[in-house]
């Protein structure tokens, strides 16, 4: 069943015969729907009833259309609360470390420098290199010997080979094992430091600013220390 522009006129909902306000949407809301639809219905003629399948396909698709904008609504909403929460939480992380993937990581003055690395298989000779990020030269080599499958920590002292001292800074970390006979880079995670949170627009979302290794997504972090 089509709802005429007779029907319409003849409630005056047509616009002709009032001033809408500027602050009210000219399209047909579903009150004005069901209200055109109850007068159809009365004004009909008996001996040609309408098809009623005509009507429930209409008030099913006004419904959609309604439903999808409040879903939208709710959905908006929702996702408010989760960045307010998500901020509230990386905002406790200040102060704090975490760990996070990296082949960088920051000497502190008279710090350590930690981390750890996941193995694939069983070694005899896991190992991590400490690398001068500027000169290339490998400053340190940690021999972590004989390793199960799994996760494994690492910590630099400072010191280089030598035993002295090596000055603050950013290093590069190089792990390695012997994994089924061949020799294996394996990625590193880093401890660092929050310094601050950066709650991001546009759905950039949450930042964490690390000392010495900058801007990293709040969903990059592996693990808090």
């Amino acid at each position: 069943m089509q709802i005429d522009s007779s029907t319409i006129s003849a409630l005056g909902l047509d616009g002709s015969n009032r001033t809408t306000p500027a602050s009210k949407s000219n399209s047909l809301k579903i009150d004005d729907f069901l209200k055109l639809l109850t007068t159809q219905l009365t004004h009909q003629d008996p001996t040609k009833p309408a098809d009623s399948s005509q009507f429930l396909t209409q008030i099913a698709q006004i419904g959609t259309v309604t439903g999808i904008q409040d879903l939208q609504r709710s959905f908006s909403d929702f996702s408010s609360s989760i960045s307010s929460d998500q901020a509230l939480q990386a905002s406790s992380l200040v102060g704090r470390s975490v760990s996070i993937e990296s082949n960088l990581g920051l000497l502190p003055a008279g710090g350590e420098l930690k981390g750890d690395f996941d193995l694939t298989g069983n070694t005899t000779n896991a190992s991590v290199k400490i690398i001068n990020s500027q000169t290339g030269e490998t400053v340190r080599t940690i021999n972590l010997g004989s390793r199960a499958e799994g996760s494994v920590p690492f910590v630099w002292d400072g010191l280089d080979d030598d035993g002295t001292l090596a000055n603050p800074g950013l290093y590069r970390i190089q792990a390695s094992a012997t994994i089924d006979g061949k020799n294996t880079d394996l990625a590193t995670q880093v401890a660092a430091k929050v310094d601050s949170v950066t709650v991001g627009s546009s759905g950039q979302g949450l930042q964490l600013n690390l000392q010495g290794l900058g801007t990293v997504d709040f969903n990059k972090v592996k693990q808090i220390i």
